[in-house]
């Protein structure tokens, strides 16, 4: 990486939407350096590097204080132009019945790590008074977890960081986004224990798309948006006025274990 084009670092980007975002920003483009803990990492990488760009590959996991210094370390001497801070993992299953390391991961990955990554990111892009950082939320985030909660809450904690420090940098040059897709068709259920849910079960949103109009969204500075189709925004909207009891309520139906049996089981 010499430095004659604009950088971007994408984690999360083996697969799902993070990979996605990491292909728009290399058709534009950006060199990378994409981040996952999983084997896939290197061949999401070389399909990258397909496209004339160079790419750093740095699989460490960042649910672990040591992946995430090994990320940071990585990033020394890079000037990052863009930050989409996208590693995430869910747990479902009623709170009492979840193991308590599942659930510290979950907290780990998207609530420690994302704080962890951001001070050094938004320090050196404050000082060079330039750059984007976005952060994957989600629709989640407005509602309260019945059946996955530890996930939910840790999406609500996300929102509220994103938007704090789009006040603290208003006048900075820094933009801050964060976008907030609905069911996308990746491993996020599986990897939740979430197969046997109505959730699970159901047909899910493009990540392509959802990548897209998140990507379109942190190149024009947006603040916040819903990504996905046009029924998660109907559902962004609708989560606007409906009481918080009555989302809990909602979000039971479709995430509780054996709920996939409503709709005759698996599609």
């Amino acid at each position: 990486m010499d430095g004659s084009r604009p950088l971007a670092l994408v984690t999360g980007a083996s697969s799902g939407i993070g990979h996605e975002l990491a292909v728009l920003f290399a058709e534009h483009g950006y060199d990378l350096v994409v981040n996952a803990e999983d084997e896939r990492l290197e061949h999401a990488a070389q399909r990258l590097r397909e496209t004339g760009v160079a790419v750093r590959a740095v699989r460490a996991d960042l649910r672990r204080p040591e992946g995430v210094d090994h990320l940071v370390a990585a990033l020394t001497g890079l000037t990052v132009d863009v930050a989409a801070l996208n590693a995430g993992v869910g747990q479902g299953g009623a709170f009492v019945d979840t193991d308590l390391a599942d659930d510290q991961s979950v907290i780990d990955l998207n609530v420690t790590s994302t704080v962890r990554l951001t001070k050094p990111i938004l320090r050196d892009m404050v000082a060079r008074g330039v750059g984007r950082l976005m952060f994957t939320s989600s629709v989640a985030a407005t509602m309260p977890g019945a059946f996955q909660s530890v996930y939910n809450a840790s999406k609500s904690f996300v929102q509220s960081f994103a938007q704090a420090l789009q006040e603290e940098v208003a006048d900075t040059g820094v933009t801050v986004t964060s976008f907030m897709p609905g069911p996308t068709e990746t491993d996020f259920f599986r990897r939740a224990g979430m197969a046997d849910t109505k959730v699970g079960t159901m047909p899910k949103d493009d990540p392509a798309q959802v990548a897209r109009q998140a990507f379109d969204a942190v190149m024009k500075g947006r603040g916040k948006l819903v990504t996905g189709s046009a029924r998660t925004k109907a559902q962004g909207m609708a989560d606007k006025v409906l009481p918080d009891r009555v989302k809990a309520a909602v979000h039971r139906r479709m995430a509780e274990p054996g709920t996939a049996q409503d709709d005759g089981g698996d599609r």
